[in-house]
């Protein structure tokens, strides 16, 4: 089981040389052909006036100009980093970003993107949404720690519990742990039981199937993702595996929820699989 393919998305604004820097080091290890990707559209101007349309309708394909123009000089940015270290290529659209990922995400066996702002997204036109980006590319997706240059597998952290969403994360994470030097699933619940710490045996039990030994933690706690965010600190995690939005996200935004918390940790690589 190994990533043959990887879509790396790149912002259309800022650089593109940390982000580029990961994609191109998980690309050597696997052996895998990296596709750079960057989307970004405008706004249509709203107004009001009929005479304003025309002008309305030359601002924003104005906007749409530059914005090609800026692709462009991703796709060259993107190239020289490259530059033969491993099999690559390029596609860009003025679209959507959400939309344009989402559907380009079929071209790959794992999706790589960044969240400066978190969970706070920011401009939808201009960057994809990490949390919309899970839900719908159906791969799993590696949120990458800001301003990393690569991916350090030393201590990988699983976070366990008994979900659909969680089950897939670990199945997708699984030529990942394969190189790590320690595995680490962690269950989190304010009474464990025995069906947790089964559980947790059996993800450790499907590990070592494929030749990854995982030592197993099980905390007890009412603040689930504070809980599991300090557990990653206290060990030095060098990734986070888990499932996305195990509730809906519409709850998790307006009550808080593990999903939401890893996505505002921009000092974490966080693979998620939904």
């Amino acid at each position: 089981m190994s990533y043959k393919s990887i879509l790396l998305n790149l912002g259309i604004d800022g650089p593109i040389e940390p982000l580029a820097q990961v994609g191109i080091d998980l690309a050597k290890r696997f052996d895998a052909k990296l596709i750079g990707f960057c989307a970004a559209d405008a706004p249509l101007p709203v107004t009001m006036a009929p005479e304003g349309a025309a002008i309305a309708a030359e601002l924003w394909e104005q906007s749409r100009i530059e914005i090609r123009q800026r692709l462009n000089d991703r796709h060259s940015k993107f190239d020289r980093l490259v530059a033969g270290a491993v099999s690559a290529e390029w596609r860009d659209t003025v679209e959507n970003p959400d939309h344009a990922l989402a559907r380009a995400s079929l071209l790959a066996d794992l999706v790589v993107t960044g969240a400066s702002l978190g969970a706070s997204t920011g401009d939808a036109y201009r960057m994809a949404d990490p949390g919309s980006l899970v839900l719908r590319a159906g791969r799993p997706v590696l949120v990458a720690a800001l301003g990393a240059t690569s991916l350090p597998l030393g201590r990988i952290v699983v976070a366990w519990k008994d979900t659909r969403e969680a089950r897939r994360a670990v199945a997708d994470a699984v030529p990942l742990m394969a190189m790590a030097n320690e595995v680490i699933i962690v269950a989190i619940d304010r009474n464990p039981s025995d069906w947790i710490r089964d559980g947790v045996k059996d993800v450790a039990s499907f590990l070592a199937g494929h030749g990854i030994k995982a030592r197993t933690e099980i905390l007890k706690s009412d603040e689930e993702g504070n809980r599991l965010v300090d557990f990653l600190a206290s060990v030095k995690a060098d990734l986070i595996v888990s499932g996305a939005y195990g509730h809906s996200r519409l709850r998790e935004w307006a009550f808080g929820g593990v999903t939401r918390s890893l996505l505002d940790e921009v000092w974490l690589h966080r693979l998620m699989s939904n």
